[in-house]
């Protein structure tokens, strides 16, 4: 495993190289590569985080620097597999047809099956696959970009890879990151993932038409979420019934029209990596 990304060595990861060092293996336990095996009164420096971070914040800086240039609100759409991201994004879309532009940025490990939904709205769609890679980095959305028409004066939502652990460290260049939280899932979830939903700037609670069904507190759930993050703001809504889905639209047009109002001028925005 690369102590630095976390990854399994040998393995292509998209976005970036294994060129740290992984540090020596204990040939009495194959596996512990990264780690590293000390003889006694030796010392050694391990870099964990710092140097992906650095480097996936430079190119988010890039592409929010794109984004600014656009006039585009990008939202980094994050949640744990199964939670109704990708229904919630389709009804998103299709309750966005003639009033916004869009665009879509699909991560998943395998398979274009999302992104065949979004396309079947019509809405632009890039899909992302990474593989063993648990999260989608700023490289890789910057990549993305270049194969779509960026949706001025609209939103370019950014599904990622269902996780609520590391897509939480990686900056994209988005705006916000919107934590998507379905009522089958638990109310406890913000307390046990924190890092997540201190994170966001919103939180959905979604599939609400089941809540008679689950043991699901959504008050119970905003506080906690708000014990993680003072002030998060959450919503709840049913992607199916569409029940309080007028308060997320309405959420999405107050953001893009303070986009307007703080777009920089584009010699403010010129950002390389």
């Amino acid at each position: 495993m690369c102590v630095t990304c976390g990854c399994e060595a040998g393995v292509p990861h998209p976005g970036h190289s294994h060129d740290h060092d992984l540090g020596p293996e204990d040939p009495a336990s194959p596996g512990t590569r990264g780690f590293g095996v000390l003889r006694p009164g030796a010392t050694r420096t391990v870099s964990l985080e710092q140097d992906l971070l650095a480097k996936n914040d430079r190119y988010a800086a890039v592409n929010r620097a794109r984004f600014a240039r656009a006039g585009v609100l990008a939202l980094n759409l994050v949640s744990s597999p199964g939670s109704g991201k990708t229904t919630l994004l389709v009804e998103t879309l299709r309750a966005l047809t003639g009033r916004r532009p869009v665009a879509v940025v699909e991560g998943d490990q395998q398979t274009r099956l999302d992104a065949d939904r979004i396309a079947a709205t019509g809405a632009p769609v890039v899909q992302l696959n990474t593989g063993k890679g648990c999260h989608l980095d700023a490289h890789q959305v910057g990549h993305a970009l270049d194969s779509l028409t960026m949706p001025a004066g609209g939103v370019l939502f950014i599904e990622n890879v269902g996780n609520l652990v590391c897509p939480a460290s990686f900056d994209l260049g988005e705006a916000h990151k919107v934590v998507v939280l379905s009522v089958t899932e638990g109310d406890d979830k913000p307390l046990k993932y924190p890092d997540m939903f201190r994170a966001a700037d919103l939180c959905l609670i979604t599939k609400s038409d089941l809540l008679p069904y689950v043991p699901f507190d959504p008050a119970r759930a905003a506080d906690h979420a708000r014990a993680v993050h003072p002030g998060l703001e959450c919503l709840t809504l049913s992607s199916t019934s569409h029940d309080g889905f007028a308060a997320w639209l309405a959420w999405l047009d107050r953001e893009i029209a303070a986009l307007g109002n703080s777009r920089p001028s584009p010699a403010a925005t010129e950002v390389r990596a």
